[in-house]
């Protein structure tokens, strides 16, 4: 079966598994964002998004160790030589 995005690392469903993971936690943490800027007191929703919040810098350390930098301006280290050159970059996947 052809791969249907060329950008992605042939034969590594590991990859693309732990972006979509990371992607998932991303959305959930936006929304949770956005209910408590109108629900500031809700003491389970605060709960929930810090523990998505430590599950998700835990993924992306193990993505990024593994596969470089997920996002710049100085929230990813970068190994050498500088990897923003490195494709797929995680918004083309």
């Amino acid at each position: 079966m052809m791969n249907a995005n060329p950008n992605t690392r042939p034969g590594d469903e590991r990859y693309v598994e732990m972006l979509t993971q990371l992607q998932a936690i991303d959305f959930v943490l936006v929304e949770l964002n956005l209910y408590l800027d109108t629900h500031p007191t809700d003491v389970n929703a605060i709960e929930q998004y810090n523990e998505l919040t430590q599950q998700r810098w835990k993924m992306a350390n193990e993505f990024e160790a593994l596969y470089g930098p997920l996002m710049n301006f100085g929230h990813s280290y970068s190994g050498y030589p500088w990897q923003w050159n490195d494709t797929p970059w995680p918004w083309q996947v």
